[in-house]
């Protein structure tokens, strides 16, 4: 059975989708794994295909939830990294579930990966930037969360409200789910306010930190316009991500 992993924080320009694109990524080379956007931006959809999120309109997560079915609505990006995309529509999830879906809310995107759980070695969620309910689903389908740190004041803020939201998640409706810890990022090592915020982190959240993290570089950012396929600066883009991968690895 797939080990569910999502990457969230209530907070937007954290790294999430980076993050999960880079790991979804790097499992891949050993593991088949499935990317789950759960972000009506589809952020993640555009940067592991390339592709427009309106090239998958009317086949996206939204539609495998509605029918509580995942399969059919897989992409297939390589032999080994498939995806499961998002366009705006599914920003429309909250006013359907409440309109249309008798059943535990929070458990939806459970029961419609279920069906897929043994088709992967990994499951990699990307949460949109809020306290809703697709970032609940998603905690509550999860074995492991990693909670994105971006040093600023407001993560900072965010960041204590998400775990509290991850413990609640596991006392009602995920027991098995973990905290596999808290991922500092987008740091830029020039800033003297940026070593504060990690290292205030760090000793707040001794046990929870990452040894890794993750700085700020050009070849990074552009991810998003180069991709993964053919980017003559990939190795450079993804190579600070393989210590975190590893950390990840021996805790989930």
């Amino acid at each position: 059975m797939a080990k569910v992993i999502t990457f969230g924080i209530q907070k937007g320009g954290s790294s999430k989708t980076t993050t999960s694109g880079v790991v979804a990524y790097l499992l891949s080379q050993t593991y088949k794994v499935l990317a789950v956007d759960l972000d009506s931006q589809g952020n993640l959809t555009e940067l592991l295909t390339q592709r427009d999120i309106y090239d998958f309109h009317g086949s996206t997560v939204f539609e495998a939830l509605k029918e509580r079915d995942a399969r059919k609505h897989i992409k297939v990006i390589t032999d080994s990294l498939h995806i499961l995309t998002a366009e705006d529509h599914l920003a429309t999830l909250p006013s359907w579930l409440y309109a249309n879906y008798n059943g535990n809310k929070s458990l939806l995107l459970m029961e419609t990966l279920d069906d897929v759980q043994d088709d992967y070695d990994f499951i990699i969620i990307d949460t949109p930037p809020a306290l809703g309910e697709q970032t609940i689903n998603a905690l509550a389908a999860s074995h492991a969360v990693v909670a994105m740190f971006e040093a600023s004041k407001f993560c900072y803020s965010a960041l204590g409200r998400f775990l509290e939201t991850i413990v609640h998640v596991q006392e009602l409706v995920n027991k098995d789910m973990k905290i596999a810890g808290i991922l500092r990022c987008m740091i830029d090592t020039r800033r003297t306010d940026n070593k504060a915020l990690i290292e205030l982190v760090e000793e707040e959240y001794t046990d929870l930190c990452f040894k890794t993290v993750i700085t700020r570089t050009a070849a990074t950012g552009r991810l998003s316009i180069n991709g993964f396929k053919d980017n003559p600066e990939l190795n450079q883009a993804v190579s600070q991500y393989q210590g975190f991968v590893k950390e990840l690895l021996e805790r989930v």
